[in-house]
């Protein structure tokens, strides 16, 4: 009963929200409540739908004198057509001309205007409000709803003919803010529609609204997210993206609150989280919450929509690497899921995409070495393929109360085989699996209007196996790496007062790595598996008036093996002055339990060259960062300039976690980097044309003192990093944009001048390495394009993309190293990996 209570209160008060609007309807009556005093009053009888006329109101008349002038009043003040069947009954059916309807949208309590909000109506037609909230749409059916949706703020929807026009002027909608407060955008219209910025300095995506990079045909996450300075690539791939310098493995992914160990399909060249379901991405370089822990480059927190629909949504896509579909259903008034599913499409067709990629993930493995062999007796196939499924259940047990379910599942598997083409008799075979699957469960509770809670628990596994088999000789080698994390956190928020938040909850984790090699001719077994639990407590504060933002706390974790407690301080501040310019301030420090080892001996068929471990608090230490970073930001008339210095140190990173290909290659010692830099951004937005540069300078260096020498450059220490991009709307529904990247070379080792190698033992010789990281790669410089056209069918709306990555085909060295030369052992040739290169990709788009 206590539900059911619930459930009628919140019905009364959206009825309430319906009929309000968001202006004053003081003088307004329920148009079912006018009908009934006309009957008493003039003893007839009118005949209606109760449901089609419910939402409606009307302006009391106190001055009607005959049922001929009540007939008049209602035809036009109202969506109903009156008429007389005779002297007592008379009809009252809704009109079937289209409207007109314009709405003022702001916020609630400060009435401040909400720009960029997203409003669309039926799902048949969409647009964005206004700088100063506006917005309008024409040639509507009175049966039309209207949803009302803006980051930060709770989604509204209700009949689009309450915000008729009337006397040239628009009805004010009002947003009211999340009882979960998300951070708010300070920032709208970021580079492209869909990017935003929030007053602590995160970036977020929002893939409704996401508009056009170049080169890209949909909001790819992982690749969306290197158009901020301090992202980088260094090998273009999403498996190795380097947030001010770090590695990939000190980045922290979250799918719907759920650590997440894997994050790109074809072995790195496009994310593996499927963008039609993934509502809301955010990132934050420093200063995170404490709430979070781990990931001590980045945080990246992806979400899937979070709102039970109450019609059927859906849709499906085709590009040159995949095909996938998606649909949010309705199950009743409180409850709807959510599917989602994609797979390449390789097995069809191989596109001028796929062969592209192909070329670019497998140039330095097994399977191109064997293609480009000059052995013209072996022949050779290879099936790849990708595929990520994902579903979530979303119940609200009642207006403050909130369940969520989340499973994802993601997989890419290779099979490679060679075989003599004369006898057709295999010679080698080879697999590689790679998968990630997680499952999240979590609460949302409304307890007042000054408390709130979210629990949250998870459970996810990676796996990497590989199985390869020489067929003459039986010799079979196999390899695992396994990781299976569990989670519970508990949140609690409170409001102490309208400036004042209090977040504060607790944290268990236990992680469990497991590593395993083995080899059955000769007989060969290597098994470790690793356990890690910790304990965490996270306070923050946050004050937020005026122009004013700081958000202070600090995140107390206890690590069960070890036996070891460890404080991480964080602070977040914005200061807002002369109106246009603000000062921001960030600071953290974090610790993280688990990275990558990275073994080009000893890999996955040379396609796949990391492993998860575990810190033991001795060889594998706990890696630690310490960041600060500062700058100042103008924003004015479509104009944002951003500046911001940081500095960053990490220790407790490992030889065998950076990926030497020297003569450190094989050493196995900790240490740690400093990086220093500074990141510049502008942009100039009008509402056709978004331009930006982002320049990022950097110096990046270890430190290892059991090495010689034991400062030298970074791995991925690029000096220099700029990109310069345009997009343009020819026509409301077509956009084009174009852009540059362009990078200092990477560093890597070069042999000794005239002593290339040298001998290791009697029969041996290795390459004779120089100064480490002595040497830099050419620069880097890659131009792209996209073309985005959106047109409608009815109920249907759909989005053809055309996008080209190197427009140019600039050939592009991203990794060198060298092995001894077999003809001449005295001699050490270059392996040189390539970038893409022209690569061609077009979307087709269709949704209801």
């Amino acid at each position: 009963m206590q539900i059911t209570s619930s459930k009628l209160l919140f019905t009364i008060l959206f009825l309430i929200g319906f009929t309000s609007v968001g202006q004053d309807t003081s003088n307004n009556l329920a148009l079912s409540e006018f009908l009934i005093n006309i009957e008493d009053k003039f003893d007839v009888k009118f005949s209606y739908s109760v449901s089609a006329v419910a939402p409606y109101d009307i302006e009391q008349n106190e001055n009607l004198s005959t049922i001929t002038e009540v007939i008049e009043y209602i035809n036009l003040n109202t969506l109903f057509i009156a008429e007389a069947i005779d002297t007592r009954y008379i009809t009252l059916v809704l009109t079937n001309k289209k409207l007109s309807v314009c709405g003022i949208l702001k916020d609630a309590i400060t009435q401040e205007a909400l720009a960029d909000a997203s409003i669309t109506i039926s799902t048949t037609k969409g647009t964005i409000s206004a700088a100063n909230g506006n917005f309008s749409f024409t040639n509507i059916n009175p049966t039309d709803n209207i949803t009302i949706s803006y980051l930060g703020y709770q989604t509204r929807s209700f009949p689009a003919s309450l915000l008729i026009k009337k006397d040239a002027s628009c009805k004010t909608i009002t947003l009211e803010k999340e009882d979960f407060a998300l951070s708010e955008i300070v920032i709208t219209q970021f580079l492209t529609s869909g990017l935003q910025k929030t007053i602590d300095d995160n970036l977020i995506i929002n893939s409704d609204r996401f508009g056009i990079l170049p080169g890209l045909t949909e909001p790819d996450v992982l690749q969306t997210i290197q158009v901020l300075p301090g992202v980088e690539s260094i090998d273009e791939s999403i498996n190795n993206i380097n947030v001010r310098g770090g590695t990939q493995d000190e980045n922290l992914m979250l799918w719907d609150d759920i650590v997440m160990y894997h994050s790109g399909h074809f072995f790195g060249l496009i994310s593996a989280y499927n963008p039609n379901l993934t509502k809301r991405i955010e990132v934050t370089k420093n200063g995170t919450s404490s709430e979070y822990g781990g990931g001590v480059s980045s945080t990246i927190i992806m979400s899937t929509d979070n709102e039970v629909t109450n019609e059927l949504k859906g849709g499906v896509g085709l590009n040159g690497l995949s095909a996938d579909a998606f649909l949010q259903i309705p199950l009743s008034k409180n409850i709807s899921v959510q599917l989602s599913g994609r797979r390449s499409i390789s097995d069809q067709l191989q596109t001028p995409t796929y062969q592209s990629y192909f070329k670019r993930s497998f140039q330095d493995s097994e399977i191109n070495s064997a293609g480009e062999s000059t052995n013209t007796s072996l022949e050779t196939s290879s099936d790849f393929k990708f595929y990520d499924y994902s579903a979530k259940l979303l119940y609200d047990i009642s207006s403050r109360h909130k369940f969520r379910v989340s499973f994802i599942n993601i997989n890419n598997d290779l099979a490679y085989q060679e075989f003599n083409k004369d006898s057709d008799l295999a010679i080698k075979e080879s697999k590689l699996k790679q998968k990630n699957s997680a499952v999240g469960a979590n609460l949302t509770s409304v307890w007042s209007n000054i408390y709130s809670t979210y629990i949250n628990t998870y459970y996810t596994k990676y796996n990497i196996d590989s199985e390869e088999e020489e067929v003459s000789s039986e010799q079979q080698l196999k390899q695992e790496n396994e990781v299976l994390e569990t989670g519970i956190k508990f949140k609690g928020i409170f409001k102490l007062n309208p400036e004042i938040n209090w977040v504060h909850g607790y944290q268990f984790t236990e992680t469990g790595i497991h590593n395993a090699t083995n080899v059955n001719q000769p007989l060969f077994t290597q098994r470790k598996k690793d356990v890690l639990r910790s304990h965490s407590l996270f306070n923050d504060f946050t004050y937020k008036k005026g122009f004013t933002f700081i958000r202070a706390g600090a995140r107390i974790s206890y690590f069960e093996k070890f036996k070891k407690t460890r404080v991480e301080p964080r602070i977040n501040a914005r200061q807002k002055f002369a109106d246009k310019f603000a000062f921001k301030l960030q600071g953290e420090l974090k610790y993280q339990t688990a990275t990558q080892i990275i073994d080009f001996e000893d890999d996955f068929l040379g396609v796949e060259n990391r492993r998860w471990i575990l810190a033991n608090d001795a060889d594998i230490p706990l890696i630690r960062s310490k960041q600060f970073s500062g700058g100042i930001d103008y924003k004015s008339n479509g104009w944002l300039i951003d500046l911001t210095g940081f500095s960053k140190t990490v220790t407790g990173i490992t030889a065998s976690n950076q990926g030497f290909q020297n003569q450190f290659q094989f050493i196995k010692t900790s240490g740690r980097y400093t990086t220093k830099g500074l990141e510049i951004l502008i942009n100039k937005s009008t509402n056709k044309l978004s331009t930006w540069l982002t320049y990022t300078f950097s110096e990046n260096n270890y430190t290892f003192d059991e090495l010689s020498p034991d400062t030298f450059p970074n791995n991925t220490d690029l000096r220099h990093s700029l990109t310069f991009a345009s997009n343009y709307s020819i026509l409301n529904n077509l956009k084009i944009a174009a852009g540059a990247t362009y990078h200092s070379g990477r560093p890597y080792t070069k042999p000794v001048e005239n002593a290339e190698t040298v001998s290791s033992g009697s029969t041996t010789r290795i390459v004779n390495y120089g100064l480490p990281n002595g040497e830099n790669l050419d620069d880097f410089f890659r131009l792209d394009a996209s073309l985005v056209y959106d047109f409608d069918w009815n109920t249907i709306s759909s989005k053809l993309s055309i996008g080209v990555l190197n427009v140019l085909n600039t050939t592009n060295t991203i990794q060198q190293y060298y092995q001894v030369n077999p003809e001449d052992n005295s001699q050490a040739i270059a392996i040189k990996n390539k970038s893409l290169g022209f690569t061609p990709n077009a979307s087709l788009r269709i949704n209801f």
